[in-house]
């Protein structure tokens, strides 16, 4: 589920003046939108988005001063109402005395910032989106190997951390051990980094907690990547017939995202680390368009078809 962000946080985040509502900056936002009542200063509140953010720029106050007072308190009071987050004033403008006026009587948090409105509304955007996209915490690791972000998922005591050491110790970069929380975007990115308590920190069963950026430096680290594969390690089964071509594309679903997903049997001798890299460097030639799997079978199919016509 989305996480819930609070008026107070907003303040905070943005340095607002409090102008007035005070007791009201526990009020919770729940969307990230973020609304300019224009239509509502001329009267109209027929959909009105009251759970939304409420930004007053130069165009609605300017108009509002036109109004007749019986007006000016008629529509401060439909705007203020429990379900609005709190109302923000941009560009340092004078607060309207009805707004100070009703605001303080439905203890709705009257906000005020120096910045210009659609910058103010461009940035209070990106860090709501942030703030209340979807997220969800996995069991396993995330690393970045040649710039693709891969998601290490198995069962426990299978190497996920032995083989991201490896991965580090070869070039490439760890963003999160054991936990790894995943933030969907609203275009439905996902976006993986490690929780602050295990930052940087590798589990190693018979060495203990490692710290790596102490040990390898500063470019075996990143705070965050964009996920765009999953490995799954699970031990070799004799019985199981494993993908030896690679033509079918599996996938994972995590939060509202597919992804695409490699299933790597795991038995002694394999070098994870060697698979693993080659699986991202294979990943990279399917998204730059070519297909070794794909090829291999035109080929097969031609070489057949060519035998057949010959022994014709």
């Amino acid at each position: 589920m989305g996480k819930k962000t609070k008026v107070s946080d907003l303040v905070r985040q943005f340095k607002l003046e409090v102008v007035a509502g005070e007791e009201g900056l526990g009020r919770l936002i729940k969307v990230a939108d973020i609304y300019r009542p224009g239509l509502e200063m001329a009267g109209y509140f027929a959909y009105h988005p009251r759970e939304r953010v409420q930004i007053l720029g130069r165009t609605e106050l300017t108009f509002f001063e036109t109004l007749s007072a019986e007006e000016r308190l008629d529509r401060m009071a439909k705007l203020c109402n429990e379900e609005t987050p709190c109302i923000i004033v941009t560009r340092g403008l004078t607060v309207p005395e009805e707004l100070i006026r009703v605001a303080h009587e439905e203890k709705l948090p009257v906000l005020r910032s120096t910045l210009a409105t659609t910058t103010l509304v461009s940035r209070i955007t990106g860090y709501l989106e942030d703030k209340l996209a979807p997220t969800t915490t996995i069991h396993g690791v995330l690393v970045e190997v040649y710039g693709i972000g891969l998601l290490i998922t198995g069962s426990s005591g299978i190497g996920k951390s032995e083989t991201a050491l490896e991965l580090v110790k070869r070039g490439h970069r760890l963003i999160a051990d054991d936990a790894v929380e995943i933030r969907q975007t609203p275009d439905n990115v996902l976006s993986g980094n490690a929780p602050e308590l295990i930052k940087h920190l590798l589990e190693i069963r018979g060495v203990g907690i490692i710290n790596v950026m102490t040990l390898f430096g500063a470019g075996a680290i990143r705070n965050n990547k964009k996920i765009s594969l999953v490995i799954r390690l699970e031990t070799w089964q004799q019985d199981k017939e494993y993908d030896r071509l690679g033509l079918d594309e599996e996938l994972t679903r995590i939060l509202e995202t597919d992804l695409p997903l490699v299933t790597i049997p795991v038995r002694p001798g394999r070098n994870l680390a060697v698979i693993i890299e080659v699986a991202a460097m294979n990943y990279r030639l399917k998204r730059m368009g070519y297909n070794a799997a794909l090829q291999f079978t035109n080929k097969l199919t031609e070489s057949i078809s060519g035998d057949l016509d010959d022994s014709e």
